[in-house]
């Protein structure tokens, strides 16, 4: 049986914003790699909640910047996100493997101010899903 899509919507949501709580606690410890990574997984989240929500009966793929495509297809104010949001793209392999960052690793190569980017676009993501999916209870 599939699940109702506004509560599967919701489910996804809740774990977006648990994740993103998560990048800050990662942020407060200095561990800003796993913040960003953290803030990528939340907007991809969110996001596919959003399409849930709306019916999607699958939703692949891990580009922040692709599902707020997928996003725009079905209300328009997404518009304006994909581009703002796109930036968390970057955080989804390099903050975890070392093969991505020749010559480095992930633990070392970003820092606060990537951190505190990445919470802030994450946070926009959740924010708009979120008055949306409110929009629609």
């Amino acid at each position: 049986m599939r699940p109702d899509p506004k509560a599967e919507g919701f489910r996804w949501l809740r774990q977006a914003e648990h994740d993103l709580s998560d990048a800050e606690y990662s942020l407060a410890g200095s561990r800003y790699n796993l913040a960003c990574f953290l803030c990528q997984q939340a907007a991809e989240k969110a996001l596919k909640g959003f399409l849930y929500a709306r019916g999607a009966e699958q939703v692949l793929g891990h580009s922040v910047a692709d599902l707020a495509g997928e996003c725009v297809r079905l209300d328009g104010e997404f518009g304006a996100l994909k581009p703002q949001a796109a930036p968390l793209d970057h955080y989804y392999v390099p903050t975890r493997y070392p093969n991505s960052l020749p010559g480095g690793i992930p633990a070392e190569a970003f820092d606060e101010s990537d951190a505190r980017r990445a919470l802030e676009l994450a946070g926009r993501v959740i924010g708009l899903v979120k008055a949306k999916l409110s929009e629609e209870r």
